[in-house]
């Protein structure tokens, strides 16, 4: 049985993925989309973006259009793409209480 949190507020836990390979974009010729979704409220949050921003930049990206709104976040669960499994992006959410959750591409299946 797997227990689901019980969420008290928009913005404590969000889902966060990639959308690659998009048409580029007229203006600064973004050709992805960071795509994050409020567990709460269900409110989606597309960020324009480029397949081969850093680590770095899309954790800028999230703390100036994102947490600077919102606040911290208490769990942020995506995929384990490098950008979000790189050590200073998971040193920078640690030291600020963030929880890092990280889901599997298929299901795991049990042992007999």
């Amino acid at each position: 049985m797997i227990h689901i949190q019980e969420l008290k507020s928009p913005w404590e836990v969000v889902h966060m993925d990639w959308v690659t390979e998009l048409p580029l974009s007229v203006e600064k010729s973004y050709n992805s989309c960071l795509v994050i979704v409020d567990r709460y409220s269900k409110t989606l949050i597309f960020l324009p973006c480029h397949k081969h921003d850093t680590a770095m930049d899309t954790d800028l990206l999230l703390w100036s259009i994102v947490i600077s709104h919102t606040g911290l976040l208490e769990n942020i669960i995506s995929d384990r793409d490098p950008k979000f499994t790189f050590t200073l992006w998971t040193n920078i959410h640690r030291y600020f209480g963030t929880k890092l959750s990280f889901s599997t591409a298929y299901p795991l299946k049990q042992m007999d």
